[in-house]
């Protein structure tokens, strides 16, 4: 399979349309929505790689379901759907982060290389929220450690080098982090 949609449109007829064509190309139509609500657990449920979603839907539209779904990361991207093309729309989509915006009728011409595209892109883009939060962690850490490094230099009367060699002969004898210990040193000084 070349990716795992959910197709979001209150017309059945459209909604058949996009899985026949989506199939076709090797996809996996994981889940169908008659309205944002629907699409919204439907992507709780099986985090799709792309949502195919109509912007006029009932109850809740497609640029708020759209919005709730990108913000929650519950999905990879969202192409969204429309009858007519509305530049306040655009706009609202390009807003969220919508990877994609198609003007109905669809066909398979411009259907499946958007998809494409947009799954890439999101798995793109997912990779680097992977990034940026693994460097966060590790600039969180390095704060505690280096908070933990002045602590140890205050009441020690040592130097920086002496607080971290301390610090990381404390974690390889206790076998366990430097980030747990330096928390330890840390909260006894609060």
């Amino acid at each position: 399979m070349n990716g795992r949609i959910v197709i979001a449109d209150d017309e059945p007829i459209t909604r058949m349309d996009i899985r026949d064509i989506l199939e076709e190309a090797n996809y996996d139509v994981v889940g169908e929505a008659t309205d944002g609500f629907e699409a919204i657990e439907l992507c709780k449920s099986h985090q799709p790689d792309l949502v195919i979603m109509d912007i006029q839907m009932p109850l809740l539209d497609g640029l708020k379901a759209g919005k709730r779904i990108i913000s929650e990361g519950l999905a990879g991207g969202i192409i969204l759907l429309t009858a007519f093309s509305d530049p306040k729309n655009t706009e609202k989509a390009k807003g969220f982060g919508a990877l994609g915006y198609l003007v109905k009728p669809l066909d398979e011409k411009s259907l499946i290389p958007t998809v494409e595209m947009s799954i890439a892109k999101g798995r793109e883009t997912r990779k680097l929220e992977q990034q940026l939060e693994k460097l966060t962690k590790k600039l969180e850490e390095r704060k505690v450690i280096e908070k933990a490094k002045g602590v140890l230099m205050i009441e020690n009367n040592i130097t920086e080098e002496e607080a971290y060699n301390m610090i990381r002969n404390l974690s390889m004898d206790k076998r366990c982090p430097m980030m747990e210990i330096a928390e330890t040193i840390v909260m006894s000084d609060d």
